[in-house]
């Protein structure tokens, strides 16, 4: 197991189990990572419990950006 932080991401990889810990601003998400070779400090996209897709850093903070402006707008996530 290996942590590092990242902006505000934390991932921490357990290969022999293909799973990964993604820290979203705080809530902590258990996702499996068999799909992608993930490593510790990528940014992903999580759904149903499953790592889709790994994104960019412009990715990452766009989706931020729209995540903030729902908050703002008094939706929740």
């Amino acid at each position: 197991k290996s942590i590092k932080k990242v902006n505000r991401f934390k991932i921490e990889v357990n290969k022999e189990n293909d799973t990964a810990v993604v820290d979203f601003s705080g809530n902590r998400v258990t996702a499996a990572s068999g799909l992608l070779e993930v490593s510790v400090g990528d940014r992903v996209l999580v759904h149903a419990g499953c790592i889709l897709q790994i994104v960019t850093q412009s990715e990452a903070e766009e989706m931020e950006q729209l995540f903030a402006e729902l908050k703002e707008a008094g939706g929740s996530l």
